[in-house]
This record gives structure tokens, C-alpha cells and sequence, in this order.
């Protein structure tokens, strides 16, 4: 086998940013949607889409390590800046898309009726495709029933739709600004922040009631969506690692001082104590979800890059990190 075979769905933000980096990465491979008729979870540890068999037979999934395995792999089209100050801020937001940002898909997809029904029926439908309406609507019904039961564990109740709404708007609001401006996060090529947020931008830029917000007031972020999702001929380059950093850059990092960082700690916290739930202040307001081991993971290794970067590029990112109120929680 020559080829990489991706598992996933369209409805998937994991799938939709692991196929757009095989894609720019002109790495052969071909998409098969997840439908249960093959068992491709007896090949992993975690039953959760995208799974990718590599060439040499091996299968995969969690998207950011299946990143940098394919950095280990490939040299060509890498999406991770050579700058290690550059690369480590990629991967900082990239994991604040992942973990964070997957809220707004997972609140706007299940929070109301008509979101609920339609994408329900449709992820029903991608899994059944010619089975019968019958069979695709039963398991749409059992499906949402599942998914809107699952929104207090993760955090989206109506409590914390605010917070979540409100992110995700300033999230946008950065990226319709910088899109006009300049083509990516970190240069004129993707690098895996960018992948990341196309991830769960793509989500939103399908379900009906953030769609009809992304082209009412973010038209150009919609747009940019469509770009990155097959960039297989773009040819660009790395930002001036000497510059200053874009504002939506300075921007998403002051959200993760705000937002993202608080939230890990307070679950890191929960986790250390035994405790199943955790509130936090998030932009003045109180959050409350459940807490998750694997969050806690994904703080440590945010600290551990931080750690191994050089003295050079600790000292060239400390008074940004300081500013956006990202270096204290890297540090601690």
C-alpha cells in the first residue's frame, strides 16, 4: 500500500482537518466515510473518527500526534513554521482550536431545534446512505437523543452558551479581518493552527444557524473555509520570524489567556482532586462542565513544549506570551 486511507466524516471536525492537511501535503491517500462496515476501531485505543491507515499498514488516529507523525515522515509542504518560536505558537493555537474552539460546533449543533434536526438527520445520513428513509431517521432520532444528552458533560448548557457564542464570534471576527490581509496565520502557507480552526470553522460553516451568522457577518472567513480545505497547489511561505506577529495571532493568544488557558487549569485542578465537575470565570462569567483527564494531558504538553524551546525563542516570545496572559499558566 503506497497510499494513506482516511476514516472520517464530514461532519467531523478532526476528519475535515486531517483531510485538508493530506491534501496540502500532497500526500496520496483516499477518503472513505466512517459507516461501520469496516471495524476500523479494533485498530486503535480510542473509538473516535478520523482513523487513518498509513502506508506501511500501521492505523492512527488523535489529529495532533497524526500531525507530527506525518512531519517525522514527510519533509515536503510541512505545516509547521521552521521558526521553533513560530512553530510553537502554531501549536498552541492549534490545540486551543481542538479543545476549545470544538465547543462552538458541539453548541451550535445541538443547542437548537432546528440545527438539531437537520444535522442529526444528515450525519444520519452520511453513515446510511441508501438504506432506507426509515432506517436513516431512526437513527438520526436516536443519534440527537445521545449527542443533546451528552451538552452538560461538555460543557454546552444554556448557562454556558454565552461564553461559548461570544468566543466564537471574536474567533471569527479575527480571522474575517486577517483573511483580507494576509492569506495565513503565520505567512502565505498553512501551518497546523490554520488546519486546526479550518477544522472546526468547517462545522459551522455547515450547520444552519451558524452558517447563516459565518455568511451574514464573516463572509470572507466562510470563504477562506473553502480554500483551505483543498490547498494541494498553493505554493507560499514562512512569515518573517523577525516581524511582529499578526493582530489576529496577538488576537486568538489573548482569547487563550482569557479563555482557553483558565479553563485548562481549573480542569487540571478538578482532575488532581477527584472532583467530576468544575466552574471557572470566563469572560465574567461562570462556566461549568465536567472534568477530563485528556484536557489535562494537553495542558502538560503545552508546558512541556514551552520547556524545550531554546533560550532564544523563550526570550523573543516572553512579552507577547506575558501580554496575552499566556506565559504565566505555560510556566506554572
Amino acid at each position: 500500500m503506497s497510499r494513506y486511507t482516511i476514516y472520517g466524516g464530514l461532519g467531523s471536525p478532526y476528519s475535515m482537518k486531517m483531510r485538508a492537511i493530506l491534501r496540502y501535503r500532497q500526500l496520496p491517500h483516499v477518503w472513505k466515510q466512517a459507516d461501520g462496515s469496516e471495524n476500523i476501531f479494533a485498530h486503535v485505543k480510542a473509538p473516535v473518527i478520523p482513523v487513518i491507515q498509513f502506508p506501511d499498514g500501521s492505523w492512527h488516529n488523535d489529529s495532533t500526534p497524526m500531525i507530527f507523525e506525518l512531519e517525522r515522515r514527510h519533509k515536503e509542504r510541512s505545516i509547521i513554521p521552521t521558526d521553533p518560536a513560530q512553530a510553537f505558537l502554531a501549536y498552541l493555537l492549534e490545540d486551543f482550536a481542538d479543545e476549545w474552539g470544538t465547543k462552538a460546533m458541539f453548541h451550535y449543533r445541538w443547542f437548537r431545534e432546528r440545527d438539531q434536526k437537520q444535522m442529526a438527520e444528515w450525519l444520519a445520513f452520511d453513515r446510511l446512505m441508501g438504506k432506507g428513509r426509515d432506517t436513516i431517521l431512526k437513527a438520526a432520532h436516536a443519534f440527537r437523543q445521545r449527542q443533546v444528552g451528552r451538552m452538560p458533560i461538555v460543557g454546552c448548557t444554556p448557562e454556558n452558551a454565552p461564553i461559548i457564542e461570544e468566543s466564537a464570534k471574536r474567533i471569527m471576527a479575527l480571522f474575517e479581518v486577517h483573511v483580507t490581509e494576509e492569506k495565513f496565520l503565520f505567512g502565505s502557507r498553512p501551518s497546523l493552527a490554520d488546519f486546526g480552526w479550518l477544522g472546526q470553522l468547517s462545522q459551522l460553516a455547515v450547520d444552519p444557524t451558524p452558517q447563516d451568522l459565518m455568511r451574514a457577518d464573516y463572509p470572507f472567513t466562510f470563504r477562506w473555509l473553502a480554500n483551505l480545505d483543498d490547498a494541494s497547489g498553493l505554493e507560499g511561505e514562512w512569515r518573517d520570524p523577525d516581524a511582529p506577529p499578526p493582530d489576529a495571532v496577538t488576537g486568538l493568544l489573548k482569547l487563550a489567556g482569557e479563555i482557553y488557558f483558565p479553563f485548562l487549569r481549573a480542569n487540571a485542578e478538578a482532575v488532581a482532586k477527584g472532583a467530576e465537575t468544575f466552574s471557572v470565570k470566563l469572560l465574567g462569567q461562570t462556566y461549568t462542565q465536567g472534568a477530563f483527564k485528556y484536557q489535562v494531558k494537553c495542558l502538560a504538553e503545552l508546558r512541556a513544549a514551552f520547556a524545550k524551546l531554546d533560550t532564544d525563542s523563550k526570550k523573543k516570545l516572553s512579552i507577547l506570551l506575558r501580554e496575552t496572559g499566556c506565559l504565566e499558566p505555560l510556566e506554572n
